[in-house]
């Protein structure tokens, strides 16, 4: 796999919230195989995946990350609504994360390095971009391919002036298809680091160039994705990132460090802890343990006690409809705050797309009222006759159609005028619809 004369290259799947598993296989490559790191000639990256390569190269904290993701999954989790929920703004605290844990130079540390996957609204295509000029840069194309369209918001971010979105919609595994290219995704199928499934069931499917076996498992991790689990399951996924890292690792002879001293070491301090919470954190090292650990503590607030139990639950959902709206209204109010300095650009690409829909709605529609059929030139014949016997001039019209560009290829109309009484019936809806399409061209 890494004997090529290029080099070798990692790629991270989209995954949204199961990013925690990259986390884990991240950590277990930076322990156990710091070269594949080193010496990796790109490391391409989705959505979530693109966030670890830049936590990765650009010297960030894999343990902060760890910590952002499971509070993030907590901040998502305490609202009914959970991440739907109008108070839960899922980019601002990925940009904020962004901002305060990657380092001023991070477009140095990663450029050339980092290929992030995007999709251009405009067309759906898959960019790839690699090269930043600032650590603004970096952060807007992070969140451009994390980015979820409704479920992330409606109107969205641009990168350089071009609106992008996920770019797991176009291209969620880039580099797939590539012999020199470690491949991860926390969806068991044919990845080179992943889960592993049921080796009966041969049954799975692409997407977007992520195989994915069907499954209850990877089924149940499709829901967990978008809607996060407790810190505790995430916890376990971390850990299972990091296990499948290491297993890869050894089956293919790449791991230096395989001090297994040093994990019992750790388990035998933290062992007591886990039991308790039923955390298994066997593999991971100290510090991820820790935070993993710290995140599945509940507050010990009278209210967050309270909460718990099934009767304030159930009060809490059937007051939902009332206090529903008075939330949305408040925290649209401040959105709209924070809206504000991007409200002209953003004014424009609507106003833009707009003109663009309502353009391509009018061509079809002009294609559809002006593709003659055999019978056209009778079809005219009629046309002009109902529009004469309404004080039409014949001579207007037929110069009307002409500047439309109605006629492709020269007319042949019939030579009796008889002709114009049998057809009229016939054609007498289609012209009418004709008349008034040429009364907004006439007048």
């Amino acid at each position: 796999m890494l004997g090529g004369e290029g080099g070798w290259s990692v790629s991270f799947a989209g995954c949204g919230f199961l990013g925690v598993y990259h986390i884990g296989v991240a950590t277990c490559l930076q322990e156990r195989a710091p070269h594949l790191i080193r010496g990796a000639r790109q490391i391409y990256g989705a959505s979530a995946g693109a966030l670890t390569g830049a936590v990765l190269l650009g010297g960030g904290s894999l343990v902060e990350a760890c910590a952002d993701v499971m509070g993030l999954a907590k901040e998502a989790r305490k609202r009914n609504l959970g991440p739907l929920h109008p108070s839960f703004n899922v980019m601002k605290i990925i940009r904020d994360g962004l901002y305060k844990h990657l380092p001023e130079n991070t477009h140095e540390l990663i450029a050339g390095k980092l290929c992030i996957s995007l999709t251009r609204v405009s067309d759906g295509k898959n960019v790839l971009v690699s090269n930043f000029k600032s650590k603004e840069e970096v952060v807007q194309a992070l969140l451009c391919s994390s980015f979820v369209p409704i479920y992330c918001g409606l109107i969205p971010p641009s990168f350089r002036g071009v609106r992008y979105v996920d770019g797991g919609i176009s291209d969620n595994l880039p580099q797939y298809d590539s012999k020199d290219t470690i491949t991860i995704s926390p969806f068991s199928g044919e990845c080179d680091i992943c889960p592993k499934g049921n080796s009966a069931n041969f049954h799975e499917f692409n997407l977007k160039n992520t195989s994915i076996q069907f499954s209850l498992g990877n089924l149940y991790r499709l829901t967990q994705a978008l809607f996060p689990p407790e810190p505790k399951v995430l916890g376990e996924i971390c850990e299972q990132g990091y296990s499948d890292a290491l297993r890869f690792l050894k089956e293919n002879g790449m791991s230096l460090l395989c001090n297994f001293k040093f994990v019992a070491w750790v388990v035998s301090k933290l062992l007591i802890t886990i039991l308790k919470r039923s955390v298994h954190f066997c593999k991971l090292q100290k510090t991820l343990a820790t935070v993993a650990l710290e995140a599945c503590k509940e507050k010990l607030g009278l209210y967050a006690q309270l909460s718990k139990f099934l009767p304030m639950r159930l009060m809490s959902y059937m007051m939902l409809p009332y206090t529903l709206p008075v939330e949305s209204a408040y925290f649209v109010a401040l959105r709209l705050v924070d809206w504000f300095p991007d409200i002209p650009d953003d004014m424009r690409w609507m106003q833009e797309q707009l003109c663009q829909i309502m353009g391509a709605v009018y061509s079809k529609a002009r294609k559809r009222l002006l593709s003659f059929p055999r019978y056209i030139c009778a079809f005219i014949c009629v046309l002009i006759h109902w529009l004469a016997r309404n004080g039409y001039n014949a001579s207007d019209v037929l110069i009307t159609l002409r500047k439309l560009r109605v006629f492709s290829e020269p007319l042949h109309f019939p030579p009796s005028p008889f002709m114009y009484e049998a057809l009229h019936t016939s054609f007498f809806r289609a012209s009418h619809g004709a008349v008034l399409f040429l009364q907004l061209n006439l007048y």
